[in-house]
């Protein structure tokens, strides 16, 4: 009993290594390729455009509707201890620091990770991947390279619009529902954010969106199983850059805060 139990788990457990390993392998190939080929501007820009441009509209409704409630909950607690000016610079700082970056990497990962999961899985299926392969077309520096830069490159920026959107959200709340001064709002932001917060904010950013891409490429690149591969890939893709984002973002803080 005692040997089957410790079978079982040493089987588990070579398996999550092997899994890692095929995992940091998949984006230490990405990285040799995209330093050792050219890179395919035209497809870059075009996934700049599909990873970014096209999730504009989710995002600055995502940063206006977190903002606004954001604003409303602080304010709750402040009024209680009598702190209303206090709740501007709460609103910048958790929007900057930490749900900006958070949530743009999740929603990101939902509308555009499990995009490029579905895109590239149904090409490996339906054996486009071999064909390229057999066309003699590099497949990293043709399909991951320019989805995995573009989504490290863009994220920092649709961060951006997540921060001003959930401050001007809070901004539109406090002075215009909740009758608070605008001076009392924007001085706290004024005096205590600073430039180091912001960058904090984006260097997160960008390390979501490489993870983000990074597990839609490999969960697409190790697609198999027909339709419901495809489908089950998906759903992994998502599921695990989401968990990845948060667990990130626990050591990026540390980390950040130490430097």
């Amino acid at each position: 009993m005692v040997l089957r139990v410790i079978d079982y788990f040493g089987r588990k457990t070579i398996g999550i290594c092997n899994i890692l390993g095929r995992f940091v392998l998949f984006l230490i190939r990405v990285i040799r390729t995209l330093f050792t080929t050219k890179l395919k501007f035209p497809k870059f820009f075009y996934q700049i455009s599909k990873i970014g441009a096209d999730s504009l509209p989710v995002i600055i409704l995502t940063g206006l509707s977190t903002g606004m409630a954001f604003a409303l909950q602080s304010y709750i607690g402040f009024r209680r201890v009598g702190g209303e000016q206090f709740i501007g610079v709460i609103v910048a700082m958790g929007m900057i620091r930490e749900l900006g970056p958070v949530l743009t990497g999740l929603m990101v990962a939902g509308r555009a990770g499990s995009a490029i999961t579905a895109e590239i899985g149904t090409m490996r299926i339906t054996e486009q991947i071999d064909a390229l392969k057999t066309l003699r077309i590099n497949v990293f520096q043709y399909l991951m390279v320019p989805r995995i830069l573009a989504g490290t490159v863009v994220l920092p920026f649709l961060a951006l619009f997540t921060m001003i959107c959930g401050i001007v959200g809070g901004y539109f709340v406090c002075v215009y529902a909740l009758g608070l001064s605008p001076e009392d709002y924007t001085s706290g932001i004024k005096t205590y954010v600073e430039m180091s917060d912001i960058v904090g904010g984006l260097i997160k950013s960008s390390v979501f969106g490489l993870i983000l891409t990074w597990v839609g490429t490999y969960k697409g690149y190790r697609t198999y199983g027909g339709a419901r591969g495809v489908g089950a890939a998906t759903t992994q893709s998502v599921v695990s850059a989401s968990i990845m984002i948060l667990v990130a973002n626990y050591f990026l803080t540390k980390i950040l805060e130490n430097l």
